[in-house]
């Protein structure tokens, strides 16, 4: 099967070198390294490993699979293992989604050179594929699926084998028959193009024809006028139509001389509905569209939730591995737990659990490298701090150091602001979000006024770090430390005096008789700019008292309740401050909580636990998959207006419903759900559901076909009401029916409603960790009406 991308990938010394094989040590921890014959196949595309050269080969990966190649020195794992194996000898391959990287050593540098360039050079040219290349690919891993004895060429045997992978229920004499037809070399095997004509045969679309011939004269081409009817009346494209025609005719068009005349062929019309332009995700909202210059709480913020934990929260591992991730995928607002560690050096993890832990300096060098990789805009780093006077100092001069110009350490002007500045003018910086000795007027005077004592200096700063944020309290660290502020340049007396107690008078701290605390210092207070955590009384308290760069984090049980008691002062608190919320400490599964109804409040740092997939983390993606992937969304008009008068439990015009039909079709190329059991086959449903406010969330489902994963067709219409669409999101689920269980989930796609567009659209289902299932999709007809006429309630 190789020759379908032979001629089209690379000719390279290094490929040569890896399909002949190498012995390398497959590094899993300390305790687990073990030796394994690594060999990338003929066809370019996979990597298949066995214990010894000559042993029994299995797949390790795809190339498809791998997001990067990392050098040795650049992972953690390989790093604690430097005096047993030399760095230059060992590489990281990372792959697309929640899948564990692949630490690898070889047995010299020169191997190591091979296997990472080698690798890289692969990985870009599968990121540079067509729509048709990567269609062959996943042709190609097919092929050596089905080809069980490696001849490359199939006997009918194997090719029936074959259609149960691929989720085909076919009769034997027609998939002989088109088998026959295929095998044009009359051999009595399928080889390269056989094998596609083969394909082919088996994905005609006869409700895409149907749909063709409805728009086409002759039933074998559209004319340009057809076409922008067919664009006009169906899509809904509108007075762009005519020129958009022409353009799509041109990219999508297969023959050049159908490009010349202006005709679309079916194979271009399939090609143009399954294409980037038929998608169900309007292509103007891929880029950023939305004004930027807004200041910050005017966006909600892709936020994460204890991030360096890629586990559970009292035994899972602490990673760098896991801010890396984060901010990869767009995240802009990562959480720091910082405590005391040994030989003087803070530490990261998740303080009275078992999860292990990370040196602080490596977490900061992790984001100085990935912080603007996904994305420009800037990158909040919400720290929770634990440490002692001298351990404080030392977390300052890391993030001065190794941060250098990204960190924001100063107002953009050097004068008092009067709003947050804007994502626009934060570009490429980092901001911490934390606890400060100060506010930011006083940090900005010019000459500051000498206190009659230091012991009336203490009082006062020691009063303003009673409005420090509460800490986030985990079911095993109930007495957590909380950090004390203290002005006076006597960190070990201090120590000793400072209280655990609750007090009403800041004076009082200074009994020796209560515990002790850890004390906030200058420098890294100096650090909190714009984003000074303070402690949630009432919204009147905020209001009287706090400035609009205060920042307050919410649990989402209290944020729940807020919602539901006081809405729309939740809302107005949340159109000139910047609010986070963040995970109930119960949750030691590292689940999530619903976001949307924290987006609907207006809410713009709504912290979820990422490395945990599922539901919560859909909805997160495609709220954020819009603006350019930026993790900066720009929050609806009515959720920006001071004056706003917007519930989310109770919403009120102006707000225009809207009533959205779905007629779900056809699916194509739906994967196997249990991949080990080659004769079972799928019974594919679709369910859409929608998310919003309360009134609009809901969800409605197709009945289900029967064993047929790889083309069933529904025909099924579903109808739905939605209040306010500015805060919808549609998600669209492929579940396997199963009538004694739960049913099984195949993939998934979640998009908002202002990034959807209407008409004949493909929707590309993700798997559960958001990694494309190319080329499984569902195709639909969107229409949305104004108004909930026709509608039952």
């Amino acid at each position: 099967m190789a020759s379908l991308l032979q001629g089209r990938l690379p000719v390279n010394q290094d490929l040569l070198l890896m399909q002949k094989g190498t012995l390398m040590r497959k590094v899993r921890s300390k305790s687990w390294k073990k030796l394994r014959y690594f060999r990338l196949q003929d066809d370019g595309m996979t990597v298949w490993h066995a214990r010894q050269a000559g042993g029994r080969a299995k797949p390790s990966f795809s190339i498809s699979d791998v997001d990067t190649v990392r050098e040795g020195h650049e992972s953690e794992l390989l790093r604690n293992l430097a005096e047993e194996f030399p760095l230059e000898q060992g590489f990281t391959i990372v792959f697309h989604g929640r899948r564990s990287n692949l630490d690898l050593v070889a047995n010299s540098v020169e191997e190591a050179q091979i296997w990472m360039q080698g690798l890289q050079l692969l990985v870009d040219f599968v990121t540079s594929m067509d729509q048709q290349e990567r269609l062959d690919q996943w042709l190609s891993d097919w092929f050596q699926h089905g080809d069980k004895n490696q001849d490359g060429r199939m006997t009918f045997g194997e090719v029936q084998r074959l259609l149960h992978l691929m989720n085909v229920e076919m009769d034997q004499d027609h998939a002989f028959q088109l088998f026959q037809r295929a095998d044009a070399s009359q051999s009595g095997t399928l080889e390269g193009e056989e094998f596609v004509e083969f394909y082919k045969s088996l994905t005609q679309r006869p409700e895409v024809q149907e749909l063709f011939e409805k728009f086409s004269s002759d039933g074998q081409k559209l004319t340009l006028l057809e076409f922008v009817d067919f664009l006009q009346e169906e899509q809904k494209e509108g007075e762009r139509a005519s020129d958009l025609a022409l353009e799509l005719i041109d990219c999508y068009e297969p023959s050049d001389s159908g490009k010349l005349r202006h005709v679309l062929s079916m194979d271009g019309f399939l090609s143009y509905l399954y294409s980037k332009d038929g998608d169900i995700f309007n292509p103007t909202c891929l880029p950023i569209y939305q004004d930027m210059t807004q200041p910050l709480n005017q966006y909600y913020i892709s936020s994460s939730h204890n991030t360096y934990l890629v586990g559970d929260q009292l035994c899972g591992q602490s990673s760098v591995e896991g801010y890396i991730r984060a901010l990869k995928r767009g995240c802009r607002c990562v959480e720091v737990d910082i405590w005391d560690g040994p030989s003087g050096e803070p530490i990261v993890y998740h303080g009275h659990t078992l999860t292990s832990r990370i040196p602080f300096k490596d977490v900061v060098a992790a984001i100085g490298q990935y912080a603007f990789q996904t994305s420009d805009y800037p990158v909040i780093l919400s720290l929770e701090n634990h440490c002692s006077w001298e351990q404080q100092e030392i977390i300052a001069r890391h993030l001065t150091e190794i941060l250098g110009n990204q960190l924001l350490s100063t107002t953009l002007d050097g004068h008092l602001p009067t709003q947050l500045p804007s994502p626009e003018e934060l570009r490429r910086k980092i901001l911490v979000k934390g606890k400060k000795l100060k506010t930011l007027e006083e940090d900005l005077e010019e000459e500051e006024e000498e206190p009659e004592s230091e012991l009336e200096e203490a009082e006062l700063q020691l009063e303003a770090q009673m409005e420090s944020e509460p800490q986030e309290l985990s079911p095993r660290s109930k007495d957590k430390k909380k950090v004390v502020m203290c002005p006076l340049l006597c960190p070990p007396m201090c120590c000793q005096i400072m209280s655990q107690a609750p007090i009403s008078k800041p004076g009082f701290l200074l009994f020796p008789k209560q515990k002790s605390k850890p004390i906030l210092c200058p420098s890294l207070s100096a650090l909190v700019v714009y984003l000074k955590a303070v402690t949630f009384y009432s919204f009147t308290h905020s209001r009287e008292h706090y400035r609009f760069y205060e920042t307050s984090s919410f649990s989402e049980a209290k944020a729940k309740s807020l919602i539901k008691e006081a809405g729309n002062e939740f809302v107005l608190h949340n159109t000139w401050q910047l609010s986070r919320v963040y995970p109930s400490g119960l949750r030691t599964d590292s689940s999530n909580y619903n976001p949307q109804e924290f987006w609907n409040a207006g809410c713009q740092m709504v912290a979820l636990n990422m490395q945990t997939a599922g539901l919560e983390m859909d909805l997160c993606d495609g709220l954020f998959r819009q603006n350019a992937g930026s993790g900066y969304v720009l929050k609806p008009d009515f959720l920006r207006d001071a004056q706003s008068s917007f519930h989310p439990e109770r919403p009120i015009s102006p707000f225009k419903a809207q009533t959205l039909l779905i007629q779900v079709i056809s699916g194509q190329q739906l994967p196997k759900v249990d991949k080990t059991k080659e004769e079972s086959i799928v019974d594919p449903l679709v369910r859409v559901e929608i998310f919003g406010i309360r009134p609009d969330t809901s969800r409605q489902e197709t009945s289900y076909v029967e064993n047929n994963g790889f083309n069933p067709y529904w025909g099924q219409t579903l109808c739905f009401r939605v209040l306010v669409p500015e805060l919808a999101l549609l998600r669209f689920v492929v579940k396997d029916y199963d009538w004694k269980s739960r049913n099984d989930f195949i993939g998934q796609y979640t998009l908002p409603w202002n990034c959807m567009q209407q008409g004949y659209r493909h929707i590309h289902l993700l798997s559960k960790d958001g990694i494309s299932l190319h080329p499984a999709s569902i195709f639909v007809h969107i229409c949305t009406r104004e108004g909930l006429e026709g509608v039952e309630s």
